[in-house]
């Protein structure tokens, strides 16, 4: 586990490998962790960018691909093709409620890093009237992805860990395990943790 990351329960893996946790969402938690880190590197510096035109553009690329690869396409990628298909098998609906609430806020959370893409690029052209653009993305997205997590926290994992049986949480971890492989890549993870730690000790 890299230096200063938050502590993690004894037994339990950051990484989703070796000894499983007793649910498997505590992978999902331990990865919500991470991404509020990075959500606070954004905001840092998308604040800082609305005044201040020497704004690393490439540390913000570098978030925006661990926005898009690690916390959307990986972590996202386990609630939505593992975790809530096991949840709507147990009884929980799709259609509307928590999941469907989780879902559209993924959607808004791509489109919101989309247009945080588009201005980027623009303002690396050097169109600085990009700049507001970028911003105002940036800083609601980090405000999304806040509550988002914050409910799946505190009322879609805890719906998890009281419905499913011990057996499905060793099913989950597996098709996480099998989602980060081929999403990200072994290995990808770690890579990100280290970026991420980087750009807290240059930024917080």
């Amino acid at each position: 586990m890299p230096l200063n990351m938050p502590k993690v329960p004894q037994g339990v893996s950051i990484t989703n490998k070796g000894k499983a946790a007793m649910y498997a969402t505590q992978d999902l938690r331990d990865e919500h962790e991470g991404i509020l880190l990075m959500l606070s590197v954004l905001e840092r510096l998308g604040t800082t960018l609305q005044v201040d035109h020497t704004v690393n553009l490439q540390d913000l690329e570098q978030i925006l691909g661990f926005l898009s690869n690690f916390a959307d396409r990986c972590h996202h990628g386990k609630e939505e093709d593992v975790l809530f298909p096991s949840l709507i098998r147990a009884g929980i609906s799709d259609r509307g409620g928590p999941i469907g609430v989780m879902l559209a806020e993924h959607a808004q959370g791509r489109s919101l890093i989309q247009a945080m893409r588009e201005s980027l690029s623009r303002l690396q052209a050097g169109d600085e009237a990009s700049r507001p653009e970028f911003v105002g993305a940036a800083l609601g997205y980090v405000r999304l992805l806040r509550d988002h997590i914050d409910k799946e926290n505190t009322i879609l994992f805890v719906i998890a860990e009281q419905r499913l049986t011990s057996d499905e949480h060793a099913r989950l971890a597996e098709g996480f395990t099998q989602i980060e492989r081929e999403r990200i890549g072994d290995g990808v993870h770690e890579q990100y943790h280290v970026l991420l730690h980087q750009l807290l000790d240059t930024y917080l």
